[in-house]
């Protein structure tokens, strides 16, 4: 029974949600583990029967199962967007998931680089090479628009907006937004392109990737961690270091500059403002910081 129902929450997440497939399967794992709950407990239940107590007696379940609070939240966060399917079908009259509280996690704030330690990471690539001049436009790039790793191995040359000091940006669930770009990264970008890029045999279908490797082919994301990692070692940098440490660093640092949290959310491409919110937490610590350092009571 539950079968007809999945099948549909798969397609409203695909063509109302416009999720990635990696998204929808996630979705569908966290529903998976309510249909074994309840096979388990023998109840031949639809959505609308369930109520808010047999959702309190899966989270027990799951949690005897051994689940982390980051796990078992995330499971309850499907659920819920299960919900919000069946009443947009008339599957349900009720959420039974409203009032449902879910396990306290805490959220680890990630690691920043500060400004000069992004400037000593710029400054170990060995720009007589062809990929130190692409690798400088690569992270001058991610920094310069906060773009996640994925947004950055499928930029286009179509997507290039220098004239307007823009890029079209796709992200999340296919989601288009416009970026600003720095004016530094612009130029390691056309510096690129007119010295490297020209004299690389591209291969078919990748002829409007902006980032290629040697043989002309697209580069993948663990090809850029490796990159990171490597130069941030050459620069002494002992932080634990991913390409989404350039983007939680361009937040942060716009934070930190008194940008507005809403302008932020619209550049990383955060469908909520609750996600963006982190940095202000980041910018918490900056502010302790900064009163430690130069506040007279702060250093008594």
């Amino acid at each position: 029974m539950w079968e007809v129902y999945k099948k549909g929450f798969r397609a409203w997440l695909q063509l109302e949600k416009s999720l990635s497939d990696h998204s929808v399967l996630a979705y569908l794992s966290d529903l998976d583990k309510l249909t074994q709950y309840l096979q388990a407990q023998a109840m031949e239940v639809t959505p609308a029967d369930l109520t808010i107590d047999d959702l309190r007696s899966f989270l027990g379940w799951i949690h005897e199962l051994g689940m982390t609070a980051t796990s078992q939240a995330r499971i309850i966060s499907g659920i819920r967007s299960f919900y919000s399917y069946c009443l947009a079908e008339n599957l349900a009259t009720h959420d039974p998931t409203v009032l449902l509280e879910g396990p306290k996690t805490s959220r680890k704030l990630p690691d920043v680089l500060a400004v000069n330690e992004i400037e000593s990471i710029l400054q170990a690539i060995d720009l007589s090479t062809p990929e130190g001049v692409r690798n400088r436009a690569i992270l001058e790039t991610m920094y310069s628009c906060g773009l996640r790793v994925s947004e950055l191995t499928s930029l286009k040359l179509s997507e290039l907006y220098p004239e307007l000091g823009f890029v079209r940006v796709t992200g999340k669930g296919d989601k288009e937004r416009l970026v600003p770009i720095g004016a530094s990264a612009l130029k390691q970008i056309d510096i690129y392109r007119k010295a490297i890029r020209v004299h690389i045999p591209v291969k078919k279908g990748m002829e409007d990737i902006l980032f290629l490797n040697r043989r002309g082919s697209g580069l993948s994301r663990v090809m850029i961690f490796l990159v990171l990692k490597d130069l941030a070692a050459k620069a002494g940098i002992r932080k634990n270091i991913s390409p989404h440490t350039l983007r939680h660093s361009f937040a942060t640092h716009l934070v930190e500059g008194g940008a507005d949290l809403r302008a932020v959310q619209v550049m990383l491409g955060h469908e909520s403002i609750t996600t963006t919110e982190i940095y202000t937490h980041l910018d918490r610590d900056f502010l302790r910081t900064t009163l430690q350092l130069y506040h007279p009571a702060f250093r008594k």
